[in-house]
């Protein structure tokens, strides 16, 4: 079977996916152990900074946790959490950990506080009066922060192609894990414009060259040596080719489908993160990805750029595959491989990805 590293790296995604879910689970968990902590560990938990006075709690005191995200959904830390109370009392303020945790404790019961959440590059966000009893331990949900007007407003500009190339600068930064390459992905989609020309060939090339490209292109050789596919022989010279073969496979795949198709035939080759609306919208709109694109005029059409450059590398690859491994049935067998694989990467873009990638904010 003939096999893409589509980009190869999706092999590595599984599994740093798999190893990402228990990291993501722990920071869901924050919030809950805290809350069953003792004052004294709460007041000395790492990543939390209280910047009010130190003042010994009166009886029966409250506190106000809860958890600051984007509008996303995605962890704010360092987010400044100011409690007011509605009696004149002293201000408390502390400082969310990384997990975009926070507690502000010793709190009078009975009395109305205001939580304001302050962070750069975002609107405040305000609570409803939040009024305690004795010794609750009150946490606020909904805290979901809004990009800033202002931060927005200064990457319009008047040029499109500055436009574009300045998005896909921060494309070229998103990282699965902060190393696996993820760059074909826009975020923030209702403002993304299309790329030329050559902004397409910069971003292929990138992909074709990166050292994760690479190894994901030398572990895929390394199981295809196991499975003893393709029928190459086995040894340091069989492995050499698998490696090759994988290799070229990807890089023909990402040039035809990534670079040059879209070019000629004025196609979008990235993927469009919907991130809104219910889970079977979500899941047919990562499902289509395959057939469906974003053309350069801003419509959806279907696909060509992607389904023809997963059909022409899988030909080309009859050039330096094993006689036994060529012929139009393995060549339309690479090409539903590719297909399917790229099924799999579009709903992991859309749904477990988003999380993941480091550098997929809006800057």
């Amino acid at each position: 079977m003939r096999s893409k590293f589509l980009p190869s790296s999706l092999i590595l995604l599984g599994a740093v996916v798999f190893g990402a879910a228990s990291l993501l689970q722990a920071q869901d968990n924050t919030g809950p152990q805290a809350q069953n902590s003792t004052v004294a560990e709460l007041v000395d938990a790492p990543g939390i900074s209280a910047r009010a006075d130190a003042d010994v709690p009166p009886p029966n005191a409250g506190s106000i946790t809860g958890t600051v995200t984007d509008a996303y959904g995605d962890i704010v830390p360092g987010a400044v959490v100011d409690v007011d109370p509605s009696n004149g009392g002293a201000r408390k303020s502390q400082v969310a950990n990384d997990s975009g945790y926070f507690a502000v404790q010793g709190l009078v019961p009975n009395v109305a506080y205001k939580v304001t959440v302050n962070a750069p590059g975002f609107d405040p966000w305000i609570a409803p009066p939040v009024t305690l009893q004795a010794g609750q331990y009150f946490e606020v949900t909904g805290i979901k922060l809004k990009l800033s007007a202002a931060v927005t407003s200064v990457t319009v500009r008047s040029d499109p192609l500055e436009i574009a190339t300045e998005q896909v600068q921060i494309e070229e930064k998103q990282r699965v894990l902060g190393f696996v390459p993820n760059f074909y992905v826009v975020y923030d989609s209702e403002d993304a414009v299309p790329l030329s020309a050559k902004l397409k060939f910069q971003m292929a090339y990138k992909v074709s060259v990166d050292p994760v490209s690479i190894f994901g292109a030398a572990f895929l050789a390394a199981m295809n040596q196991a499975g003893d596919t393709p029928n190459f022989q086995q040894g340091w010279k069989g492995y050499g080719q698998r490696f090759g073969a994988a290799y070229t496979d990807g890089v023909t795949d990402i040039m035809f489908g990534g670079a040059i198709l879209p070019a000629l035939l004025h196609q979008d080759p990235r993927y469009f993160y919907q991130g809104t609306g219910s889970t079977a919208s979500r899941l047919r709109h990562a499902l289509q990805n395959p057939f469906v694109c974003k053309g350069d005029n801003g419509h959806w059409q279907p696909n060509y750029s992607s389904m023809g450059g997963d059909l022409i590398s899988s030909a080309i690859s009859n050039a330096y595959y094993p006689a036994s491994n060529r012929g139009a049935a393995f060549t339309f067998e690479g090409f539903a491989v590719s297909t399917g694989t790229r099924e799999i990467s579009s709903v992991l873009q859309e749904f477990v990805l988003r999380k993941l990638t480091s550098s997929s904010k809006r800057p």
